[in-house]
């Protein structure tokens, strides 16, 4: 069991602990953040998010036990066309990975966009090489829609990031 509540302050110092280098903080967060990451970045980050008209929601996972193992972002929130992205998942800890929190804390975050927000389609985007996360998103029941190649430079590298998206429909018939 996995319960999502508001990210808050209170959160930043053990965040910032589970951003520890340059490229996976890229991972996480694309270019929204420079390493390293810190209280000023996050303030920023929060300021305007979970207020009732804010466009992103920004939420912490936490197990059934009550720690915190992670983080996940509803963002980009268009109340007309109904559409959301889903951005900055994270599984805290290295040992709490591979176990499928993840896709519990994406299907809790697609509950609060499909249920709460009542939205019609909910996308993400995903490197390519990540493929843990790809398995995730797939048994959420997101599909990939497209590849943007090379679109992320990192260091003197290019980055290809996946588009998926899952709709409403799709997400009642999977639950």
């Amino acid at each position: 069991m996995i319960k999502l509540e508001y990210f808050n302050p209170s959160d930043f110092k053990q965040l910032i602990h589970w951003i520890n280098s340059p490229e996976f903080l890229i991972q996480w967060s694309g270019s929204v953040f420079n390493f390293p990451l810190d209280k000023d970045q996050l303030e920023r980050y929060i300021e305007k998010a979970n207020k009732e008209n804010s466009d992103t929601f920004v939420y912490k996972a936490i197990n059934e036990t009550g720690d915190v193992i992670g983080h996940i972002s509803l963002g980009q929130i268009d109340r007309k066309n109904k559409s959301a992205r889903v951005g900055k998942v994270l599984i805290g800890e290295d040992q709490s990975r591979g176990k499928g929190i993840g896709q519990l804390i994406v299907n809790a975050a697609l509950e609060i966009a499909f249920k709460k927000f009542d939205l019609q389609r909910v996308s993400l985007g995903v490197f390519d090489f990540n493929k843990q996360a790809i398995l995730c998103y797939e048994r959420s029941g997101f599909i990939k829609e497209g590849l943007l190649r090379n679109s992320i430079k990192v260091e003197n590298k290019f980055w290809s990031v996946w588009i998926m998206s899952i709709l409403r429909d799709e997400w009642l018939n999977k639950n």
